[in-house]
């Protein structure tokens, strides 16, 4: 199997108790937001790094507002740097949103698609990363309304990827989410994202609102037409690392471990209709 055929899940506290007893074989690697894992100590805190000195992790960021309007946080980037360098994870990724002015909003906001909005990000991009002294990886977001709008999400996110030469965290859900809110093609928009670019996957399940509205919970199981897009992006992009999305209403472990064998298949199948071809 290619070392990009992997399947991960995202690590909760609730979960560490079972996992220092067996990781099972379905989870190649962990990823975790490291706000909120770097304030622990105690048994949590022990437990985490037994986790991390023997398993792969990659971390997902919530809270470095890089398309935000004050000034990077600085001595928070330098927490994520020691945080990375004492547990060996290279992989740091963050939503391509803002979550900070005057005060921390608790959510993710939409960037507005702005040429000057662009070079905002991508300046602030290289200044983490020297920080770093690692790439970092955005993520394609889910968006409800685009205020000031000068180009479209695809214009915009490819933009900014070039701009700041950096990776793409491509979430597959987040896709499907916007092309029924905003009324675009999902597989069309999924095909001109720059192969080149995707460092690794996220698929995750969603709440219906209403025929035109959805919303990117990750509380629920994944739905059929993501599966399928999910396929469509290993076909046109090839396999790359996959992880599992699950932030709240999470089942029992034997249901993520489905749904993990789930993504597994499709990349077998992936893997083999490429060497058929």
């Amino acid at each position: 199997m290619s070392e990009r055929a992997l399947a991960g899940l995202g690590l909760r506290r609730e979960m560490l108790n079972e996992f220092c007893l067996a990781v099972p074989q379905e989870i190649d690697f962990f990823e975790v937001a490291p706000e909120n894992w770097m304030p622990l100590g105690g048994k949590l805190g022990r437990q985490f790094r037994q986790l991390t000195e023997k398993h792969r992790f990659f971390c997902h960021g919530l809270s470095l507002s890089i398309g935000g309007p004050n000034d990077l946080d600085i001595d928070f980037v330098k927490r994520v740097k020691s945080f990375l360098d004492l547990h060996g994870i290279e992989i740091y990724s963050e939503h391509l949103s803002y979550c900070s002015g005057k005060g921390h909003m608790y959510d993710l906001m939409p960037i507005p698609f702005t040429s000057d909005a662009v070079t905002h990000v991508a300046k602030r991009v290289r200044q983490v990363q020297d920080i770093l002294e690692r790439p970092l990886i955005l993520e394609n977001v889910s968006f409800y309304a685009a205020p000031g709008a000068e180009m479209s999400e695809l214009e915009f996110v490819t933009s900014v990827l070039d701009e700041a030469d950096c990776g793409l965290l491509l979430d597959v859900n987040n896709i499907y989410v916007n092309s029924v809110n905003h009324g675009y093609d999902p597989r069309a928009f999924l095909a001109a994202m720059p192969t080149d670019r995707i460092r690794y996957l996220h698929i995750a399940g969603h709440h219906v609102e209403a025929e035109d509205l959805i919303v990117d919970t990750h509380g629920a199981a994944i739905v059929d037409p993501v599966w399928q897009l999910l396929d469509d992006c290993y076909r046109i992009h090839g396999v790359h690392p996959t992880l599992l999305e699950r932030d709240f209403n999470i089942p029992a472990t034997s249901v993520l471990l489905a749904e993990l064998q789930q993504i597994h298949s499709a990349q077998r199948k992936a893997l083999q209709l490429k060497d058929a071809s």
